[in-house]
C-alpha cells in the first residue's frame, strides 16, 4: 500500500503542528495539498513544509487532488461547511476541536459521514498525550482504587488569532477553545459513564476590551458512575501554557503536568527564540519545552487516525465524542445564565453556544 494522501485545510498555528507531525512522525502519510484563505500565506506555508500544492479554494483541492483524508484545521465557524464538502467528495475527515458551532451542525455532519461510509474523526490530543495515557493505564490497572474525582486544567494568556475573540466565528470563549479538552478527557477516563449535570462559573477578566466571550471558566461535571469532574480553563494566565490533570481514588492519587515535566528550567538575561506555547517573553526564568507537539499527543493522534483509514479500524475518538462535548458546553453556558446546576443532556436552538448565556 502506498502513502495515504492528506489534504490539509488551514495554514495557521494548529495546521503547522499537524504538518510537522505528519512529516516527522507519520511516515505512512504525506500532505499532498493545503488550502488557505490567504494565497500568499498558504503558498509560503506549503513551501516551508514541502507540500507540493497550495490552493485558495477547497472545491478545487478536492477536485484536483487524489486525497484520502481531509484534515480540518480551520476556524470553528468554517468546520461544518468544509466538512460537508469533504464528505460529499467521499473523503475521510480529521477535525480539530471543537467539532462545530451547534448540535444541529454536529448531527448533520455525523449523519452525512455515516451515509457516505467515511470516518469522521475528532482530534482530541489529550486522549493520546503519552503522559496522560500513562495515567489512564495506571487508573485502569487499579493503582489508585475506585476513582471519585477528576480534574483537568489548561491556562494561558489568550489565543494566537483574533477570530477566537469573535463570538460569531468562535462560538464562545475559553470554554469552546480549551474547556472542550477537559470534557472529552473526562469522557475518556469515565469509559461508558454518562455526564448527568454541569454547573459552571464564567467571567471575562482580562480581554473585556476586545471580546464578550468568557476568558476564565470553571465547570463541575457529574457522571452517573459517581465521579465528579472539575475543569479549569483560562485565557487570563500569564507565563505560558499550563496543562495538568489530577486523578483521585480510594487507594491513591496521580498527578501529571503536560509541559513542566518535559522541559528544561532556564534562566536568561536577554531571552531566546522560543520557550513554550504562549510564553511571550523568554527573559528570566522559563520552562524551555522539548518536543512540544509529541508530548501533547498530536503525532500519535494523527498516526492513529491514518491507521484507521488504512486498516479499517474504528477511531478511539469520534465525532460522536465531539458532539457529547459540545452538548455539555451548551449546558455550561445555561448554568452560567441561570446560576444553577443544569441536568444533562441539554439542548437549545442557537447560532453558537455563547448565545445561550449572552443572548
Amino acid at each position: 500500500m502506498g502513502k495515504t494522501n492528506i489534504g490539509l485545510l488551514g495554514s495557521g498555528f494548529i495546521a503547522n503542528i499537524h504538518a510537522e507531525s505528519y512529516s516527522r512522525f507519520v511516515p505512512e502519510a504525506r500532505v499532498a495539498a493545503v488550502y488557505g484563505r490567504d494565497s500568499a500565506h498558504v503558498g509560503a506555508f506549503a513551501k516551508s513544509h514541502g507540500i507540493p500544492k497550495a490552493y485558495g479554494d477547497i472545491d478545487a483541492l478536492l477536485a484536483g487532488e487524489d486525497i484520502d483524508i481531509v484534515d480540518m484545521c480551520l476556524p470553528n465557524y468554517l468546520h461544518h461547511g468544509a466538512v460537508m464538502k469533504a464528505i460529499k467528495a467521499g473523503k475521510h475527515v480529521i477535525i480539530e476541536k471543537p467539532l462545530c458551532l451547534t448540535l444541529e451542525e454536529a448531527d448533520e455532519m455525523i449523519d452525512a459521514a455515516k451515509k457516505a461510509g467515511v470516518l469522521l474523526m475528532y482530534a482530541e490530543e489529550l486522549c493520546f498525550a503519552p503522559k496522560y495515557e500513562r495515567v489512564r493505564a495506571l487508573v485502569e490497572a487499579g493503582a489508585v482504587g475506585k476513582v471519585y474525582q477528576l480534574k483537568q486544567s489548561e491556562k494561558h494568556n489568550g489565543p494566537h488569532s483574533p477570530w477566537f475573540y469573535n463570538k460569531e466565528t468562535s462560538g464562545g470563549g475559553v470554554v469552546m477553545d480549551m474547556g472542550c479538552h477537559a470534557l472529552t478527557w473526562f469522557d475518556w477516563m469515565n469509559k461508558g459513564a454518562k455526564p448527568v449535570s454541569v454547573y459552571a462559573d464564567m467571567k471575562t477578566v482580562m480581554h473585556g476590551d476586545i471580546t464578550e466571550c468568557d476568558d476564565s471558566t470553571l465547570m463541575i461535571v457529574e457522571y452517573d458512575n459517581g465521579v465528579t469532574c472539575l475543569a479549569e480553563d483560562s485565557w487570563a494566565k500569564h507565563g505560558g501554557m499550563d496543562d495538568r490533570i489530577e486523578v483521585y481514588g480510594t487507594k491513591g492519587v496521580t498527578y501529571a503536568d503536560l509541559f513542566r515535566g518535559n522541559s528544561a528550567l532556564t534562566y536568561s538575561l536577554d531571552g531566546y527564540d522560543y520557550a513554550m506555547e504562549k510564553a511571550g517573553a523568554s527573559q528570566g526564568w522559563t520552562f524551555t519545552v522539548f518536543e512540544e507537539a509529541f508530548n501533547q499527543g498530536y503525532p500519535q493522534e494523527l498516526a492513529h487516525f491514518v491507521s484507521c483509514v488504512r486498516e479499517g479500524k474504528t477511531p478511539i475518538v469520534t465525532a460522536e465524542d465531539g458532539r457529547k462535548t459540545l452538548a455539555v458546553i451548551y449546558g455550561a453556558y445555561e448554568s452560567v445564565r441561570t446560576g444553577a446546576k443544569v441536568k444533562l443532556p441539554f439542548a437549545a436552538k442557537v447560532k453558537y453556544p455563547l448565545q445561550i448565556w449572552k443572548g
